[in-house]
C-alpha cells in the first residue's frame, strides 16, 4: 500500500499540487479592485473559498464519490461513458448523447493537456524574478527549454523515469506543508478562513468582482478529476489515502502560509509562494517546482495518451500509432502524433502569453467544463444505473453541478481574455470525433447493404466449391455473418480458396481489460470455415497475434508460415448528395494508419485488398 501511494504521489497529484505556486496569488490579485477594503479582508475572503472548492469538489466529489464510479477499477472520461452506455438499451438515443459527453469531456481535456505544461513550467521558472528582477528576461528561454526536454522524452516512457517520481512530489509535498506551517505559527489569525461565511461575505459584499474571484479560484481544484482519471494506475484506496493523510493538509498548510504572509507583508504578493521561505531556500525550491511541474506537465501528457488510445479503441478517432513503452505495464504508451501536436501548442501558448498570469485565464474553461460532464455522468450512473438513494444524491449531484456550471460560467466570461482557447481545442477535436463517428457509422452501413450472407455463400459452395490451397487464411472482418470483401476479390482475381479459412472480428468491449477466458468465441462451419471473435477491453492493446497464439494452442495447431491475414484496404469516396459533410472523414480514413499496422500483423503475412465505397 506504501508503494502504490508513493506512486500515486507521483502521477495523480501533479497537476493540483502545483497549484500553490499560482492559485492563491491570481485569486487575491483578481479581487484587487475591491475600493476601500483592505488587503486582510480579500485574502482571508480568498482563502476560504479555496478551502471549502477544494473541500467540496475535489475530495467529496472525487475522492469519496465519483471514485466509486469505476470500469472494473478503470476511472476516466471514456470509462465513465462506457458505464453509462453499457446501462442503456441497445438502439436508445441516449447512447448518441452519451457519446457526444464522452467526446466533449475528452476534447476538453486535451485543451488542459496543452495549457499545464505551460502554465505549471512558467509560473515554476518564474521565481527568478523573486531572485533577481535582471533575470525575468531569461524566463521563457528557460520555460521553452524545459518544456522541449520533457516532450522529447515522452518517447522513453515514464517506467523508465517514474521511479523518481513519487519521491520527488513527497519531498515537494513535504516542503509546502512545512513552509506553510511555519508562517502560520507567525499569524494563527489566518484560520479564521476556514469559516465558509468569510468566503460568500467578499462575494456578496463585491458581487461585480465575483465573477473575477470565483474565475481564478478554480485554478485551486485544477487537477482534481486526474484522481478519478488515473485511478486504475494505482487503485481506488491508496489514492484516497495519499489525498487524506498527506496532500490535503499539505496543499491547505501551504495555501494558508501565503495567507498568513500577505496578511503580515502585502509586499508579497508578487510571489506569495517563494516569498514563503528563508532567502538561502529560493533556488533549492526554485530547482524544486521546476521538477514538480514538469512531473505534474508529464503526468497530464501521458493521460492525454492514454485517452487517445482508448478513443482509437472506442472508435472515437482514427486509427494512430501507438508505442508501448513499457513490457509490464500495459497503460504506459506514447503516440508521436499526439505528442507533436502537444509540442506544438504548448510551445505557442508560452510564446504567445508569456506568463502564468496571462495564462490563468484560459486554463478554467476546460477544467471546469471536463468536471461538469463527470458530474452529470456519474449522478446519472450512480442514481439512474446503480440505484443510489434518490432523496440523498440527487440534491448532492445537484448542487455539485451546480458548483460546477458557477466556476464554468464564471470562467466564461473571460473568453476574450484566453478563454477561447481551450473552448477552439475543444471544438476542432469535436469536429474530428463527430465526423469519425458518424463517417465510421456510414462506412459500415455501406459494408452491410453491399455485403454477401455468410450462411447462404457456404451453401453455395456445396453446388460449386472453388479450387483449395494449402494454408490458413485469416480474415479480418466487420462481422463475422457475412462475406469479407477482400474474400469476394481473392476468389474472382485468384480462384482459390485455403484449406482452412478463418474470419476474425476484434471488439472492443465496455471494460477496461477482458479476462483471457473469455477473449476468444469459436465457432466452426462448413467447408472448414470457422468464425472467430476476438474481445479486447478499451485499455488494452490490441495485438492480433495474442489471438493467434491461442487458436494455435487451443484449436487448430497451424504453424505460422502457413498463415495468410487478408485485410480490406477500402477506397472511401462521398456520394454526390454529401460531399463537404463527409469530407473530414474520407481524409483522415486515407491518412490513418493502415489496418495491418494497427493490429501488429506481420507484415510479410499481410494482403490487403479492397475496392471502391460510396457514404
Amino acid at each position: 500500500m506504501g508503494a502504490l501511494m508513493l506512486g500515486a504521489l507521483g502521477v495523480v497529484f501533479g497537476d493540483i499540487g502545483t497549484s500553490p505556486l499560482y492559485a492563491l496569488k491570481v485569486s487575491v490579485e483578481s479581487a484587487g479592485g475591491v475600493a476601500g477594503t483592505d488587503l486582510s479582508h480579500v485574502v482571508l475572503g480568498v482563502l476560504s473559498l479555496i478551502t471549502w472548492a477544494v473541500i467540496l469538489v475535489v475530495m467529496i466529489k472525487y475522492v469519496f464519490i465519483i471514485m466509486r464510479a469505476d470500469n472494473k477499477g478503470e476511472g476516466g472520461i471514456f470509462a465513465l461513458t462506457a458505464l453509462v452506455s453499457s446501462g442503456l438499451r441497445e438502439g436508445s438515443p441516449w447512447r448518441w448523447v452519451v457519446t457526444l459527453a464522452g467526446a466533449l469531456g475528452a476534447a476538453l481535456f486535451f485543451g488542459d493537456s496543452m495549457i499545464t505544461p505551460a502554465i505549471s513550467v512558467l509560473s515554476a521558472v518564474e521565481g527568478l524574478k523573486v531572485l533577481s528582477p535582471d533575470l525575468e528576461r531569461f524566463i521563457i528561454p528557460i520555460a521553452l527549454t524545459l518544456i522541449s526536454g520533457l516532450f522529447a522524452i515522452e518517447r522513453f516512457g515514464t517506467g523508465k523515469i517514474g521511479v523518481v517520481f513519487g519521491p520527488v512530489m513527497l519531498v515537494w509535498f513535504s516542503c509546502l506543508g512545512v513552509l506553510g506551517l511555519v508562517e502560520i505559527l507567525h499569524n494563527p489569525t489566518v484560520f479564521m478562513a476556514v469559516n465558509p461565511w468569510v468566503g460568500l461575505s467578499l462575494l456578496i459584499e463585491h458581487p461585480g468582482l465575483a465573477v473575477a474571484i470565483l474565475g481564478s479560484v478554480v485554478l485551486a481544484v485544477t487537477g482534481g478529476e486526474a484522481l478519478y482519471a488515473d485511478m486504475g494506475h494505482f487503485g481506488r484506496t491508496p489514492i484516497q489515502r495519499a489525498w487524506i493523510f498527506l496532500v490535503f493538509p499539505c496543499l491547505l498548510l501551504n495555501y494558508y502560509g501565503q495567507g498568513a504572509l500577505l496578511l503580515s507583508d502585502s509586499s508579497a504578493l508578487d510571489n506569495p509562494f517563494y516569498r514563503l521561505g528563508p532567502d538561502w531556500a529560493l533556488v533549492p525550491m526554485l530547482i524544486l517546482a521546476s521538477l514538480a511541474t514538469i512531473i505534474a506537465s508529464q503526468s497530464v501528457i501521458s493521460g492525454a495518451f492514454s485517452i487517445a488510445t482508448q478513443a482509437v479503441r472506442l472508435g472515437y478517432i482514427p486509427r494512430l500509432r501507438v508505442k508501448h513503452t513499457s513490457p509490464d505495464e500495459m497503460g504506459q504508451v506514447y503516440v508521436s502524433k499526439i505528442n507533436i501536436l502537444l509540442f506544438v501548442g504548448v510551445v505557442m501558448l508560452v510564446l504567445g502569453f508569456k506568463s502564468s498570469e496571462h495564462l490563468a485565464a484560459a486554463y478554467g474553461v476546460s477544467v471546469t467544463g471536463a468536471m461538469a460532464i463527470d458530474t452529470i455522468l456519474a449522478g446519472f450512473l450512480m442514481i439512474a444505473l446503480r440505484g443510489w438513494n434518490k432523496w440523498l444524491f440527487i440534491p448532492l449531484f445537484a448542487a455539485f453541478f451546480a458548483i460546477d456550471m458557477m466556476f464554468l460560467g464564471t470562467n466564461m466570461f473571460k473568453f476574450f481574455e484566453g478563454g477561447w482557447l481551450p473552448v477552439s481545442v475543444a471544438a476542432v477535436l469535436m469536429l474530428v470525433m463527430v465526423s469519425w463517428i458518424t463517417g465510421r457509422q456510414r462506412l459500415l452501413k455501406a459494408r452491410w447493404e453491399g455485403a454477401t450472407e455468410l450462411k447462404g455463400f457456404l451453401d453455395g459452395l456445396n453446388d460449386r466449391l472453388p479450387q483449395r490451397v494449402a494454408g490458413t487464411a485469416i480474415f479480418m472482418v466487420p462481422h463475422s455473418h457475412i462475406v469479407p470483401v477482400s474474400m469476394l476479390h481473392n476468389i474472382k482475381h485468384n480462384k482459390v480458396i485455403h484449406e482452412r479459412v478463418i474470419l476474425m472480428h476484434i471488439q472492443t468491449v465496455n471494460e477496461p481489460f477482458v479476462d483471457d477466458k473469455e477473449r476468444v468465441t469459436i465457432e466452426h462451419l462448413d467447408h472448414n470455415f470457422h468464425t472467430v471473435e476476438v474481445r479486447f477491453g478499451f485499455m488494452e492493446d490490441t495485438h492480433i497475434m495474442r489471438a493467434v497464439a491461442y487458436l494455435r494452442a487451443r484449436e487448430f495447431h497451424f504453424s505460422l508460415m502457413e498463415i495468410s491475414f487478408f485485410v480490406g484496404k477500402e477506397q472511401v469516396v462521398a456520394t454526390q448528395s454529401n460531399p463537404l459533410l463527409m469530407a473530414p472523414f474520407i481524409y483522415m480514413h486515407r491518412s490513418m494508419q493502415s489496418a495491418s499496422e494497427y493490429f501488429k500483423i506481420p507484415l510479410d503475412h499481410a494482403i490487403e485488398l479492397g475496392g471502391y465505397v460510396e457514404i
